[in-house]
């Protein structure tokens, strides 16, 4: 059983479908970490992508346009984050409520929604046309060595797009003055006001940008991973990315690597659900089994880092 089980990780495609899997939980892991440096715990990227992966679908459908179907959900994600962010930041509303609400309606309000504009029920794969998935890049030179241009080349545009946004996000907090502000206000707020800083604004900010991120996670679920929307298609991803954004101790880097470790943990779940002799129940439990331990290890690091420094 080990043997068939090593056997199937050492293979290229199982280096593929680790990658492919780990891009949603990257986008929104890094839309977490985005909210947490500013202060702001945006607990509501389930019900974000839920809502970005529909309009992103719907839009691709009416445009007959992958691109406009991904501008439209980032659009959708950076409106649900302004909505929380006046719930949370202007009306004085518990963020982790307000967050628990955009995920709820995530749940019955996309179904709704699909019905209104549609009439379908459940999922979308009845419209799904080739021009609204987004396309698959091959990497020249990359793409024709053998094994590595098996794992890393042939995946969706957004699948690189994940990647290079962890550079991007990182140059974003810390070589840039909107960087620097974001991580002020998360620090100290009454310290970044006392020099002139818009605490408020630049909360709105970054939670905008965190559902910016969050909308091109589920645009990539239902524009590509799925290639059509349905109910259960974003299925805990919003809140493995945040326990991803803890363990990764909300940091771009760190995020991504505890993204791929979910990714790693989901691909194999996925390759062991035709093996014989294990129980789909728990094959299928495998990703937030993970998510559960990595959080433990986390918190056992973090409450031995406080130990010492008290």
């Amino acid at each position: 059983m080990l043997e068939q089980i090593m056997s199937m990780i050492f293979t290229a495609s199982f280096g593929y479908a680790i990658i492919r899997i780990t891009s949603p939980i990257l986008f929104a892991a890094l839309a977490s970490v985005v909210a947490e440096k500013a202060g702001v715990t945006n607990i509501g990227l389930e019900g974000t992508m839920m809502f970005s992966s529909l309009f992103g679908v719907l839009f691709a459908y009416w445009t007959n346009n992958w691109f406009v179907g991904v501008i439209a959900a980032m659009l959708v994600g950076i409106l649900i984050g302004l909505i929380i962010g006046i719930f949370a930041l202007k009306l004085k509303t518990n963020i982790i409520l307000a967050g628990t609400a955009i995920n709820i309606a995530g749940s019955g309000g996309t179904i709704f929604f699909l019905y209104l504009f549609t009439g379908l029920r459940g999922n979308t794969a009845s419209l799904t046309t080739p021009q609204m998935l987004t396309p698959k890049i091959d990497i020249p030179l990359i793409k024709d060595i053998p094994v590595i241009g098996s794992i890393f080349s042939g995946h969706s545009i957004l699948t690189y797009v994940s990647f290079i946004l962890v550079i991007v996000i990182w140059v974003l907090l810390y070589k840039t003055a909107l960087g620097l502000r974001i991580r002020a206000v998360g620090e100290n707020k009454n310290a970044a006001d006392s020099v002139g800083v818009s605490v408020l604004k630049t909360k709105y900010i970054a939670i905008m940008i965190s559902g910016a991120l969050a909308g091109l996670g589920g645009a990539y679920m239902s524009m590509y991973y799925s290639q059509s929307w349905n109910t259960g298609i974003v299925a805990g991803r919003g809140f493995i990315a945040l326990a991803a954004q803890a363990i990764g101790q909300g940091e771009p880097v760190g995020a991504m690597l505890a993204s791929i470790l979910f990714g790693f943990a989901s691909a194999l779940g996925n390759k062991m659900e035709g093996l014989p002799g294990f129980s789909s129940y728990l094959v299928s439990a495998i990703p937030y089994i993970v998510t559960i331990i990595g959080l433990a290890i986390y918190a056992v690091t973090q409450l031995k880092k406080s130990r010492k420094k008290s």
